[in-house]
């Protein structure tokens, strides 16, 4: 019987063949194409594959250091970590040891203390679906010593990654003069605010990168290919400020601030010889290192306001240099009219019948309206006052800096103008104004910059200095208003306003400011007894003007904070800066041994020779190395007074703390610095008892128990690095550092 064959089977089979022979020709002729043409449907499939398997890993630049114009560092980058967790089991396959998280209980336990985070915390973020997280707030930012504590852990999963961090180590200090920078996603520093705006693009250097194949690990694949560029790190930049005087001006500013509330208060202190900046501050202030910042503007370049009278003294100078100005010529204080319009003193009442130049220094509004009214159109003043620097940018290295305003036009416009109403001023203009007065009429540039370094190529390739500007006034111009600005400050008039700056042994000059401000709900000026901008601007000393000093406040009831400031200053600068005036009280005290005074010099050296030791304070050099070689002789230590050179012995300044006693010595050449350096230190060292408890505690066992001494050095090292971050020392730890050290 025959078989019967299945015909529709056959069919199908012979279907099926066909439909596997097409296919395998589609992908022939699919590979052949790609052999040919790299691209299928748009896209290069060798680029897709290279991608797949290529890493670039950036080579971040480092941001460039501020530091003050002595070398101290004022804003810097250091290395901060980020701890982070792998959760995914995934990440340990292909290793013998775990690469994840397995004890997640554990974990949280042990890295609580550290992290200052709850247990319960960190176990919410180990709990999360993800392949790997952040253990944030308290991981983030972390030390290189907090570091170092966790990875001895050694906690499976746990890794950090490393990035820049901005750091100032000075926290407030100079806040708004240095600015602060922020963070990108991409974990680049970008300088918002003041130099590390200003500067950015010179601070942050330029990025470098390696560009290498990774397997599926994503470790290095040996023997490939790699192409690096290098970074370039950014510059370093020294500022004009001083660190000493920048502390003078925030402890007086921030005392004033502190007693008397106002609503701003801003001080700077400038070098009158070059205009460079050496202190400079206003609050409130921030701490750029938290950035709780309130106002995002710099008082120094950025707040522009009605001056006041201390515009009085450019409005007196423009009447000098245009010829017009008799000191004794009489007016009538008390009031003057322009139309409707009505001008009165400060007072109300006004002084009687005085001269323009008791005028200046009872501060009368009447005399600048008289002279206004009989010298000055509207735009001859405004010449004057432009020549001064004031309606236009100083050109600082300062970002946001304002203009100010010159605007009048009518009499009564031109008479509030000349003094210091009307018109708007910065701080730094101001500074710049009074510069003409120290320079014999000459104007300097203010500047805040000292120089620049490239730290790649070790060289400065900028540096600031005195620029002038021309010559604005005379001679005779100069002279005239510096007698009257000493004469604000030394008088017995009961009316003067400044005689709240005098002190003894110190000839300041200078001029008061209280203007009025608008109230920003009305539009119209505040009329009471506390909404003013109070002001004062000087120098000092007359003859020759060192230091120029301008602060000012806003609301504030009385003179007092800003006389505080001035006068604090004038004494702590003029001691820091060797500026020294005979007639200054100190607060020395001398004790007298024995007197030598009309005994013959034979006599004298040879009772010194009975001595334990010699002080002498004599004013001739010659007798007092005859006494310094006598003692010297015969082994007598001797100290001679404001003489180093024959001295054997000095007297330093001690500062002490339980624990610290720290000896200061300037060689005899300033003895009031060494004593502004004890104060300091003190202040410094007064939580120092613990950490030298600390470190003596364990002295003897590190001593006993390390052989090396290199390696003891380490070991103290270690100790203290603890202490001063505060980190409790246990003998554990202890034990810890030794065994490590221990060979």
């Amino acid at each position: 019987m025959k078989r019967k064959v299945n015909v529709n089977k056959i069919k199908l089979s012979k279907l099926i063949l066909v439909f596997i022979l097409l296919f395998f020709i589609v992908v022939a002729v699919r590979l052949s194409f790609l052999a040919i043409s790299p691209s299928i449907d748009g896209i290069n499939m060798k680029n897709f594959v290279s991608s797949r398997n290529t890493r670039k890993k950036t080579i971040y630049a480092k941001r460039g250091t501020i530091y003050d114009v002595t070398g101290e560092t004022l804003a810097r980058t250091v290395n901060s970590y980020t701890v982070i967790a792998f959760l995914d089991e995934s990440r340990s396959e292909g290793f013998k040891t775990p690469q994840h998280v397995v004890d997640k209980e554990l974990t949280a336990q042990k890295l609580s203390p550290l992290l200052g985070m709850s247990e319960e915390a960190i176990l919410y973020l180990l709990n999360r679906n993800a392949y790997q997280v952040e253990l944030g707030p308290g991981g983030r930012d972390i030390s290189e010593l907090k570091k170092e504590q966790i990875e001895e852990l050694k906690l499976p999963g746990i890794s950090f990654m490393s990035s820049y961090k901005r750091y100032y180590p000075k926290d407030e200090t100079a806040s708004y003069i240095l600015g602060y920078v922020r963070t990108t996603d991409e974990g680049e520093l970008i300088g918002e605010m003041g130099i590390e705006s200003y500067y950015n693009n010179m601070l942050k250097g330029e990025d470098g990168y390696t560009i290498y194949q990774q397997d599926v690990y994503g470790y290095k694949i040996p023997n490939t290919n790699e192409e690096t560029k290098d970074s370039v790190d950014g510059v370093d930049i020294y500022l004009t400020l001083d660190s000493n005087i920048q502390y003078f001006v925030e402890k007086y500013s921030k005392e004033a601030y502190e007693e008397y509330n106002p609503n701003w208060l801003f001080t700077v202190v400038a070098d009158a010889k070059t205009g460079a900046i050496l202190g400079s501050t206003s609050y409130p202030t921030f701490n750029p290192n938290i950035k709780n910042i309130t106002n995002y503007l710099n008082p120094l370049v950025s707040f522009s306001f009605e001056p006041g009278s201390t515009m009085k003294t450019f409005t007196y100078m423009a009447a000098m240099e245009k010829g017009v100005y008799d000191g004794n010529t009489k007016y009538e204080s008390g009031s003057i009219e322009f139309g409707k319009d009505t001008i009165y003193d400060w007072n109300n009442k006004g002084f009687g019948e005085i001269t323009y130049d008791e005028g200046f220094l009872y501060s009368s509004n009447v005399a600048i309206s008289y002279m206004t009214k009989e010298y000055f159109t509207a735009d001859e003043l405004r010449e004057y006052f432009k020549k001064f620097g004031f309606g236009k940018k100083t050109g600082i290295e300062l970002p946001g800096e304002l203009s100010g305003t010159l605007n009048f036009t009518y009499p009564v416009e031109i008479a509030n103008a000349g003094f210091g109403q009307g018109i708007t001023i910065t701080p730094i203009q101001m500074i710049q104004a009074m510069t003409t007065i120290a320079n014999d009429g000459v104007m300097l540039k203010p500047y805040i910059v000292d120089k620049i370094v490239d730290t790649n190529i070790n060289e400065t390739i900028y540096e600031g200095g005195r620029k002038e500007l021309g010559k604005v006034v005379s001679t005779k111009t100069v002279n005239q208003i510096k007698d009257l600005l000493y004469r604000v400050i030394y008088n017995d008039l009961y009316y003067s306003t400044g005689s709240g700056f005098k002190m003894k042994g110190y000839d300041l000059m200078g001029k008061t400011g209280t203007a009025q401000y608008v109230d920003s709900t009305s539009g119209r000026y505040f009329y009471d007894d506390i909404n003013y901008i109070r002001s004062f601007v000087g120098m000092f000393p007359k003859d020759d003007p060192q230091i120029i000093i301008y602060t000012a406040l806003k609301k504030n009831y009385s003179a007092r904070g800003i006389q505080n400031i001035v006068k604090g200053l004038v004494k702590d600068i003029s001691n820091y800066k060797g500026i020294y005036n005979p007639d200054i009280n100190t607060d020395a005290t001398s004790y007298i041994i024995e007197n030598y005074k009309n005994k013959s010099l034979d006599t004298t050296l040879n009772d010194l020779k009975e001595k334990s030791f010699v002080i002498t304070a004599t004013d001739d050099k010659t007798l007092n190395k005859e006494i310094y070689n006598s003692c010297e002789e015969n082994n007598i230590p001797v100290n001679t007074v404001d003489d180093k050179d024959n001295c054997s012995f000095i007297f330093p300044a001690l500062a002490k703390n339980k624990g610290v006693t720290v000896a200061i010595s300037t060689s005899g050449k300033s003895p009031i610095y060494a004593k502004y350096l004890r104060k300091k230190i003190e202040s410094l060292i007064q939580d120092s008892e613990s950490i030298v408890d600390n470190l003596s505690k364990y002295r003897e066992k590190i001593k006993n128990e390390i052989s090396l001494e290199e390696n003891r050095k380490v070991a103290f090292e270690k100790l203290l690095e603890y202490s001063l971050s505060n980190e409790s020392i246990t003998d554990d730890l202890v034990d810890k550092i030794i065994k490590d050290l221990s060979v």
